[in-house]
């Protein structure tokens, strides 16, 4: 993860530069933090100044609604309940800060909720729903091409989203048909890639990014933007939700539905669940337990709806 200096750096819009910077000079001399604290700090409230600058919005623009939406994404992107609480904290300090600076008249994140500690799985695809997905793509755009293949690897692997922005092109190992992964912790794991998956990761690599114009220490990023730098957790997120609505399907989708989609099929079809827990590099097994109640539940629809005795009731 970068340090907080290099997030504040990566953020253009000067109303956020400073505030995120009096952030800085608050922590240190009123709250007389460790530099380490600070640093936490001015990370989390990155987050929100990276969403609200995708939506053209100051510090003193956002409200509550956007502050919810952010948290709502947080989740949708599958980050740990306790790292949304902890964002959720910071952006308290944060606008405690700036109502002490008359930055701003009140505090929008007093009435913010922490998140809920009950964890709500993301709607599951199906392998048609995936398929209808895809085709929502245009290939002859190598923008929409390359998101053709994330879809590919989201689901064909497991992956977390910030394993697949991160991953890097010496994680890739075409002989063995595996990738390298860097998860949680920086723990690594092996993962093995689909022979169409693979394919096609190869052919992106051949065919788009060998064209592209990288940035200085971006180069070994396998997922490049048009700016040459590599994709953000944000974009993934935002090309899916796109190409859901395009292929008319009612579900709640974000990146980490295609983790649990490979999962729940994975276990569905009798696979070992330490071999689950394995490729989705889950620390603990009842983690991975919670699939099969998803397993459970999909056995028990399938039976009320095609056995007689289920259906007369």
């Amino acid at each position: 993860m970068p340090c907080a200096m290099n997030l504040v750096q990566s953020i253009t819009d000067p109303c956020w530069r400073r505030a995120l910077n009096a952030l800085r000079t608050y922590l240190k001399l009123e709250k007389q933090l460790s530099d380490n604290s600070i640093e936490a700090y001015l990370r989390d409230v990155s987050h929100l100044a990276l969403f609200a600058a995708e939506r053209g919005k100051g510090p003193e623009q956002i409200g509550l609604d956007d502050l919810r939406q952010l948290v709502a994404q947080m989740n949708d992107l599958g980050i740990a309940l306790a790292t949304q609480s902890r964002i959720v904290s910071g952006l308290r300090t944060f606008y405690r800060m700036m109502v002490v600076e008359d930055a701003v008249a009140e505090n929008p994140a007093t009435l913010l909720e922490m998140p809920r500690t009950a964890r709500h799985l993301p709607d599951v695809l199906t392998n048609d729903e995936v398929d209808a997905i895809i085709a929502t793509f245009d290939l002859s755009l190598p923008d929409q091409a390359r998101n053709r293949v994330i879809v590919e690897v989201l689901y064909g692997c497991g992956l977390r989203v910030s394993e697949l922005v991160n991953l890097h092109l010496s994680n890739i190992y075409p002989d063995d048909e595996c990738l390298l992964v860097t998860g949680k912790g920086d723990k690594q794991r092996w993962v093995p890639i689909n022979h169409t998956a693979l394919h096609l990761t190869m052919q992106y690599i051949a065919t788009i990014r060998s064209h592209q114009r990288l940035r200085p220490g971006e180069e070994k990023y396998v997922f490049i933007n048009r700016l040459g730098t590599h994709l953000s957790r944000n974009y993934v997120f935002m090309f899916l939700k796109e190409a859901v609505k395009k292929a008319g399907i009612n579900k709640k989708i974000s990146p980490h539905s295609l983790r649990h989609s490979f999962a729940t099929e994975l276990v569905t079809n009798g696979a070992d669940l330490r071999a689950v827990q394995e490729m989705l590099g889950h620390e603990k097994i009842n983690t991975t337990e919670i699939y099969t109640h998803l397993s459970h539940q999909y056995l028990r629809e399938t039976i009320s709806t095609y056995h007689p005795h289920y259906r007369r009731d």
